[in-house]
């Protein structure tokens, strides 16, 4: 997968949740119960990678 600037903010967001979908898809099933251990649900974890992500330095 290639790694475009998106257009928008919104473009930048949803970016963001798709990849951390992948990421979440890909993380062993410890790594997931532990998310879900400390942010309660899967949306709230997913909701942090994406902060994350977004907040994230960019990588040049």
């Amino acid at each position: 997968m290639t790694t475009t600037l998106p257009d928008t903010p919104d473009a930048a967001v949803l970016d963001a949740a798709l990849q951390m979908v992948e990421v979440w898809n890909r993380l062993s099933a410890d790594k997931q119960a532990a998310l879900l251990k400390r942010f309660g649900t899967q949306e709230n974890a997913l909701a942090a990678l994406v902060t994350t992500q977004l907040l994230a330095p960019a990588q040049a």
